[in-house]
């Protein structure tokens, strides 16, 4: 009965005397807990204590911030800290355990090891270029983190990450693109009249306003058409400009330039003439010269020219049969009539039955058109005087031209002969005998057509064909 009397006065004293707990260290355990690392300790005690497997707190009861201890008692569920009790130790959620996850309560009245509980973090997320992100709280757990792109640029990837258990975001890093095209302004259409004598005009413009949607970087500008400054011909023209940015993307513009022309009316050639013109023959500035055909005159103004009223001034010339005055007082002032008009073939025989010089005449007046189309005039020179005629188609010439032609062109009486001569009134070809028209109308095509002639012959078809 003494006994048990003193086992529970000793028992007593030990409760009695165990410290009482503080909420910041815990005297006597052998453990108390680091606020800054919630670890708990081991605290040195003497070695000269008794072990007395009887007390039921031989170490001080474990207690982790931010974390659990479950403990198991040889003694029973109600013995958290006597000798030999065994505890598991964990965290609450987002919180990682340091140390050991399980101790016992040692004879030495400390428990076999250390631990605390850490809060977890992820890695902080590195910044993406040309965007941000935002997170709902900083990179604790469950923290989420929203990304979003600059202007001009597009999200490609996760558009959230959440900080998860393991300290590791979820999803993967995401990209910004510039996906969007440049913007780009062209100039205004526009329209100009062709300058005079001219079928093109001088076009200016400035070049486009071009921007970059995201960094504001544009690569290359291409243009689709000539440049500014350029003669652009009548019509519409469409010109196209092109920009690329640093992502390859690219926007286009275009407008148009019209370019007009004022003409006049066409003019028709004369009868038995024809027409040239500078430029186009018919637009602002040109000119017109009327020409008539050998054997024809021109009456009227000579030329006219395409306003900008779009009519041309003066009134259109004629071309009438020329008229050859024999009454001149020279050979001289006789050809000077044909001078850049009419060729002239000029025939000298001894007397009207010469045989050469009928068959001559026989086959030239089979030919007349050929004669006409080629601006040939015929002269004829025939006897001895007095009785000797020189006529012109049907006009006669008196006996001093007749001796002054055949003195110029050295033309004998006494054989048949023929000169050719260009409408410049240079002698060209003789013959001391009969020659075919063809042989006549070859020499004169092949050597003695104007470059005008030649133009209208390509233009004409031979009208005596």
């Amino acid at each position: 009965m003494a006994g048990q009397l003193n086992q529970r006065c000793a028992l007593s004293l030990l409760l009695f005397l165990t410290p009482a707990v503080t909420p910041t260290w815990y005297a006597g355990s052998g453990y108390y807990p680091d606020e800054s690392y919630n670890e708990v300790y081991a605290e040195d005690i003497s070695r000269n204590r008794a072990l007395d497997y009887r007390v039921p707190r031989w170490c001080y009861t474990l207690n982790i911030q931010d974390g659990e201890a479950t403990c198991y008692s040889p003694r029973g569920g109600n013995y958290h800290s006597s000798l030999g009790t065994r505890c598991e130790l964990s965290c609450d959620r987002g919180f990682r355990l340091i140390g050991r996850r399980s101790v016992q309560c040692l004879p030495s009245r400390r428990w076999s090891g250390t631990a605390y509980c850490r809060q977890m973090r992820c890695h902080a997320l590195p910044f993406i270029t040309s965007g941000t992100y935002t997170c709902t709280n900083g990179v604790l757990l469950d923290s989420r983190c929203d990304y979003s792109c600059s202007s001009g640029y597009h999200l490609e990837g996760d558009r959230s990450r959440i900080c998860m258990e393991d300290g590791q975001w979820s999803g993967g890093e995401p990209v910004c693109v510039d996906i969007d095209p440049p913007k780009i302004r062209c100039p205004h259409s526009r329209e100009k009249m062709a300058e005079p004598e001219k079928l093109t005009a001088r076009v200016y413009w400035d070049p486009p306003l071009v921007k970059d949607s995201a960094d504001g970087t544009i690569t290359r500008v291409t243009l689709r058409g000539p440049e500014p400054g350029s003669d652009f011909p009548e019509g519409e023209h469409v010109i196209r400009y092109t920009a690329y940015d640093q992502a390859y993307n690219r926007a286009s513009c275009k407008f148009i330039v019209k370019v007009q022309v004022r003409r006049c009316p066409i003019l028709k050639p004369p009868q038995h003439g024809y027409l040239t013109c500078t430029s186009a023959g018919d637009n602002y500035g040109a000119t017109c010269e009327y020409h008539c055909d050998g054997g024809y005159e021109r009456e009227g103004t000579p030329s006219r020219v395409c306003q900008s009223s779009r009519q041309w001034s003066g009134s259109p010339a004629i071309c009438t049969p020329m008229k050859i005055n024999v009454n001149v007082n020279s050979a001289a002032g006789l050809l000077d009539q044909f001078y850049e008009k009419q060729r002239l073939l000029i025939i000298s025989a001894p007397d009207p039955s010469n045989r050469y010089y009928k068959m001559q005449i026989s086959m030239l007046q089979q030919s007349t058109c050929g004669l006409d189309f080629r601006h040939v005039t015929i002269i004829e020179l025939v006897g001895q005087p007095p009785q000797e005629v020189g006529r012109i188609r049907e006009q006669q010439l008196s006996a001093s031209i007749i001796e002054e032609l055949r003195q110029f062109q050295h033309l004998t009486r006494s054989y048949f002969n023929m000169v050719l001569i260009d409408k410049q009134g240079i002698d060209r070809e003789r013959y001391m005998e009969p020659v075919t028209p063809e042989e006549i109308f070859t020499f004169i095509d092949d050597y003695l057509l104007s470059n005008q002639e030649l133009t209208q012959r390509r233009e004409q078809r031979d009208v005596c064909e």
